[in-house]
């Protein structure tokens, strides 16, 4: 009997939960990083291609090499900064290979469109990114931008 009635006590408490003390769904930042990505374009001059997924990328170099697919290895030169120019993350010049499939959507999609020895930025939204969840120091929501150089197709 103790126990029903500490089962009914724990389902009137559940239940009276606000709306703010409940779980809440992932934030959607498409807006926000569509007008984010759309503004550091326009602020540094860039010309830009946007892309379905809302990816944009700019091809400084195109690269005269193999075009890797989304299931390729790859070598990739690579620093990773936010819209304010703050860096979180960079590799070496020789840079770092990886498999395409391994990768945050926006490298998996991006970085077919350079060929070997390109180079160039991809303005990436979150939803192609670390999500509203983030990731070490890159916070849920967060626009970030890398410029890569397609080094080798492995």
């Amino acid at each position: 009997m103790k126990s029903i009635l500490l089962s009914l006590v724990s389902l009137l408490f559940v239940s009276c939960l606000s709306d703010t003390e409940k779980p809440t769904a992932a934030v959607d930042y498409t807006a926000q990083n569509e007008k984010e990505i759309t503004d550091y374009i326009a602020k540094n001059k860039l010309t830009a291609t946007r892309t379905d997924s809302g990816l944009y990328y700019v091809i400084n170099e195109a690269g005269t090499g193999v075009k890797p697919t989304a299931s390729s290895n790859v070598t990739v030169a690579y620093k990773g900064y936010f819209t304010n120019g703050n860096v979180f993350d960079k590799s070496g010049d020789a840079g770092i290979s990886f498999g395409l499939q391994q990768v945050i959507k926006g490298w998996t999609e991006g970085i077919p469109y350079f060929k070997e020895g390109g180079n160039g930025i991809l303005l990436i939204p979150s939803a192609l990114g670390y999500g509203s969840n983030g990731s070490g120091p890159i916070p849920g929501g967060s626009v970030i931008l890398f410029d890569v150089k397609l080094i080798k197709v492995n």
